[in-house]
């Protein structure tokens, strides 16, 4: 690649993001009123956060059956009141054990 596309690119990707940040505060000047739109994007982040880390937990092992196991307990372990660290140790401990007992199949 030559370093003339390098800041060609560059530069379109730096004028995209600036645009999509840029667009909502000049179409949207005042409070938004509407219950509903205030409502979805109070949700927007967490969904996204959601979209990015649940592929990751699911392939992040050897098989996608540890990975599932492990959000399912993590999932229950934070229901139950564990913190960060506890819901952590519960996850990672379940993929040892359903690959411990995947590797005896």
């Amino acid at each position: 690649m030559h370093i003339r596309d390098y800041f060609l690119f560059l530069l379109v990707m730096a004028g995209v993001t600036y645009l999509l940040r840029a667009v909502p505060f000049v179409l949207l000047k005042g409070k938004i009123k509407s219950r509903f739109w205030r409502s979805f994007l109070a949700y927007v982040p967490y969904t996204v956060l959601a979209a990015m880390t649940v592929p990751a937990i699911l392939y992040s092992t050897d098989s996608v059956l540890s990975g599932a196991c492990a959000l399912i307990a993590a999932v229950i372990a934070s229901l139950l009141g564990q913190g960060l660290v506890g819901v952590a140790v519960v996850a990672c401990l379940t993929v040892l054990g359903v690959d411990g007992i995947s590797m005896l199949f």
